[in-house]
């Protein structure tokens, strides 16, 4: 099942997130259609926050990219997807500074966010057991911007004073509409109505 995707203005992606307490077909029912929503919005990871549910789950793929003949032949291949539950981050070396944008603020992207460029993640999989995964490059950045959702972090909390304060202002028009997307379907929430899509 495909999830609306709650956007920027919705109160629940500044929520933090409560950790998971039972392992069972719930779950993963849950976690197979948060895969499936990331598929249909072509993203490479989500949070539950992101569909509505404050808990500490997200999913993530690992890519690699495939280079063509031509540059517009290049490929995106998936290595692995993860589903990360009650994660925890053990372990952060390194920097990188890269691209980043967001499902829940479609269509605006940061041209450079710094986040680490290892972490070490403890969390559990969905039978309950705990795992470590050491990951680096665009893994890291994946898991850095999902686990940040579930603290109730967006991506552009992330900029400095100065280049945050220059995001908000350069996308102030988008960013409201995008707000007025998200109190709309909250009030079609609310009547038990189906949500809209935003042109983006």
């Amino acid at each position: 099942m495909i999830h609306p995707i709650r956007y920027y203005g919705d109160p629940v992606l500044r929520k933090v997130a409560r950790p998971v307490e039972h392992f069972d077909e719930t779950l993963n029912k849950l976690v197979s259609d948060m895969i499936e929503t990331m598929h249909d919005a072509n993203g490479v990871g989500l949070a539950a926050t992101q569909i509505g549910i404050p808990k500490q789950i997200f999913v993530a793929q690992e890519i690699r990219s495939i280079d063509g003949d031509d540059p517009e032949d290049n490929q995106i291949e998936v290595m692995n997807e993860h589903v990360v539950i009650n994660p925890s981050i053990l372990c952060r070396e390194g920097d990188q500074d890269n691209p980043e944008g967001c499902l829940s603020i479609p269509g605006i992207f940061v041209e450079s966010i710094r986040r680490y460029a290892n972490v070490r993640l403890r969390y559990q999989g969905l039978d309950g057991t705990w795992h470590e995964l050491n990951a680096n490059g665009h893994l890291a950045q994946v898991i850095q911007h999902e686990y940040d959702h579930l603290k109730g972090i967006l991506f552009f909390d992330r900029l400095s004073g100065d280049s945050k304060q220059r995001f908000l202002e350069q996308y102030r028009s988008e960013l409201a509409d995008i707000q007025r997307t998200a109190k709309s379907f909250l009030k079609q929430l609310k009547r038990g109505t189906p949500s809209p899509s935003l042109d983006c």
